[in-house]
């Protein structure tokens, strides 16, 4: 009985997935809306983010900013019942993909897809499944009833190799070098452990330096994809593999890629993943900043 609640929960966004795109869209508002009135934990550390990463938007424009981020946040998870549910050729027709060619025909050298978190992150994930078997990190979830929707609509189009985070960067390898395009997720806080200290809107932010020690490790190329939520959908822009990377450091590298991915934020900023803690692990002698 007690997953009852979790198989109702999932039994609503089934029917959701029957809606058209639009109606679909303006439930998420709502909810958006709702969320960003009532949550005030997560208002404070989307409201904390963006004053730390964007010091010269006074405070009305970062509470309009903050609002629409809610909304797009909103609307990317009804969304996703369409990526668990609906068919191929709706999926296709609401989710297009330019630069695939960078994916498909990558030749022998391992392949890093690096995907930053933007709120299209899970339909350009199940786009570019259509495509190819790659491996990524796949987080358990408490809730076995979530946790296999989600192992479900990660493995939907093609039997995706899914690592848990334990098993470390050893498995990672191993995959990559037996040709699974590794689809890497690089801009969540961790902690302090492994992690280095590189700016990100100017503020030292503890970032995982993988991406640099994989690609020395592998020979990989780094393939940027980046979705992006508009009105009728969402456009995933597959960019061509970076070059001159890895450069002179481990630390020189994971400071071009967070530049990278600030480049892209500034393109769309309300749909970044700002109700995560991005600050959370401070430099040593440093203050907390989130409330």
């Amino acid at each position: 009985m007690k997953l009852l609640p979790s198989y109702l929960a999932v039994g609503l966004l089934w029917l959701l997935h029957w809606l058209p795109l639009r109606w679909l869209r303006a439930l998420g508002a709502g909810l958006g809306r709702l969320l960003y009135r009532f949550g005030r934990e997560r208002r404070g550390v989307v409201l904390t983010n963006l004053r730390l990463c964007f010091p010269e938007l006074g405070e009305a424009e970062r509470e309009a900013l903050a609002r629409r981020h809610f909304v797009a946040f909103a609307q990317s998870a009804l969304d996703r019942s369409l990526g668990w549910w609906a068919s191929q050729d709706r999926l296709e027709r609401i989710i297009r993909i330019r630069g695939i060619e960078h994916l498909t025909e990558r030749g022998d050298r391992p392949t890093i897809m690096l995907c930053p978190h933007f709120v299209g992150l899970d339909a350009g994930a199940t786009r570019i499944s259509m495509y190819l078997t790659a491996c990524s990190v796949f987080s358990q979830q408490k809730n076995p009833v979530f946790n296999r929707l989600l192992y479900h609509g990660r493995t939907r189009f093609n039997p995706a190799l899914l690592l848990s985070r334990k098993e470390g960067m050893r498995k990672i390898v191993k995959s990559m070098k037996d040709g699974y395009p590794f689809y890497y997720l690089p801009d969540m806080d961790f902690g302090r452990k492994e992690s280095i200290f590189v700016p990100f809107f100017g503020v030292p932010a503890a970032t995982i330096p993988a991406l640099s020690r994989l690609v020395r490790l592998t020979g990989a190329q780094v393939v940027p994809c980046i979705a992006r939520m508009v009105p009728d959908g969402y456009e995933v822009e597959v960019m061509p593999p970076w070059d001159n990377f890895p450069g002179d450091s481990v630390e020189a590298d994971t400071e071009f890629m967070n530049r990278f991915i600030e480049n892209q934020v500034l393109r769309m900023p309300e749909q970044y993943y700002w109700v995560h803690r991005r600050f959370k692990t401070r430099p040593p002698g440093e203050q907390k900043v989130y409330p």
